[in-house]
């Protein structure tokens, strides 16, 4: 019995040893963060201090590198392909002679017809002469003008079937690969080759609908392509008269040089479109900017205490973010930690330049 009541004894003990172990335990956990008065501790942040500058604002876009000329080589007629006169992937001018499709048949076709012709006109000549001497009626004149009228539109519909088979090159530029060899059978249907223009590339990019009034036509823009740091130039040329309705964008292209060949068409480009420069703005640091349902938020330095204000803000750039309303100069802006921030928090600030 002395056993059990030592047990009973030795476990009421320790449970109230654990009690107030535990009640120790939170008593120190509520003072962290207290100074020696019992207040709370203030909480060690970064900030700046807000002041008017000149922005340039550029907005970053998305676009795409296009050729400034591209058409599908395709042929008109169908026949056997007779002789192929470009090297693939090579440079062609205008005018050059980029394919021969075989001819024979139309060229039969066109000396059957030239002899029909001859004697229709034959016909007509002699059909106006007795016509003159009231040989014959107008009606029967009017019939042999009419067959050699019909017979000199055959001809000239054969000639220009002909002219077909002898595909050109509309303009100057750089060809693809192709898809037929000498001997081949085409048809109308059949992808020969690509010939494009990359001496000249147009850049194409959609900006907000809200930068409308912003842009400036005829301005230059920068823009850079994935694998390169180099930055290129180009010219706006043609702004889209409507909004997209689905996207609430304006499509605008612009136009660069690229004699030396470097930029090929289909790429990604990053795009600086130049808006307006502001005066008396305020900047800020991307991370010092709360997303909210209401909009956005930032923290100031008030007192020695946090405080939330609600912004407005514009353009964004790779570090800071403009603010149009909520934010006066000399305000001083909680730049780290503000996730963990609220109204009133005891903050000291050590200002970065």
């Amino acid at each position: 019995m002395k056993i059990k009541y030592l047990l009973y004894t030795l476990l009421i003990v320790g449970f109230g040893a654990f009690i107030t172990y535990r009640i120790v335990e939170n008593k120190a956990d509520s003072n962290t963060g207290k100074d020696n008065g019992g207040k709370p501790k203030a909480m060690r942040l970064s900030g700046i201090v807000a002041q008017l500058e000149t922005f340039d604002n550029n907005l970053s876009l998305s676009g795409s590198i296009e050729a400034n000329e591209r058409v599908e080589i395709r042929s008109e007629v169908s026949g056997l392909v007779e002789s192929i006169n470009f090297q693939e992937g090579g440079n062609v001018s205008k005018g050059q002679l980029l394919f021969k499709v075989n001819d024979t048949e139309l060229r039969a076709q066109l000396s059957q017809v030239n002899t029909k012709e001859s004697l229709a006109s034959e016909n007509e000549r002699r059909a106006k002469l007795l016509l003159q001497k009231e040989a014959i009626s107008q009606e029967e004149y009017d019939v042999a003008r009419a067959e050699y009228a019909s017979t000199q539109a055959q001809s000239q519909l054969i000639k220009a079937q002909i002219a077909k088979t002898a595909v050109r090159a509309p303009f100057s530029g750089r060809i693809g690969l192709r898809s037929i060899s000498i001997g081949s059978y085409i048809t109308p249907p059949i992808l020969v080759a690509t010939l494009v223009n990359i001496g000249r590339l147009k850049i194409t990019f959609s900006i907000p609908e809200k930068y409308v009034n912003e842009l400036n036509p005829n301005s230059t823009i920068l823009f850079t392509v994935t694998g390169s740091n180099k930055k290129y130039t180009a010219k706006i040329y043609a702004i889209e008269p409507t909004v997209e309705i689905a996207t609430r964008t304006l499509q605008v292209r612009a136009i660069t040089d690229n004699k030396d060949g470097k930029l090929l068409p289909g790429t990604f480009a990053n795009v600086e479109l130049p808006l307006n420069v502001i005066k008396n703005a305020i900047a800020v640091p991307t991370q010092a900017v709360i997303p909210v349902q209401n909009g956005k938020k930032i923290f100031i330095s008030d007192m020695g205490k946090a405080k939330e204000i609600m912004v407005e803000t514009a353009t964004r750039t790779d570090a800071s973010l403009l603010i149009i309303s909520g934010l006066k100069a000399g305000d001083t802006v909680i730049t780290t930690g503000v996730m963990s921030l609220k109204n009133n928090t005891p903050v000291k600030i050590t200002v970065q330049k």
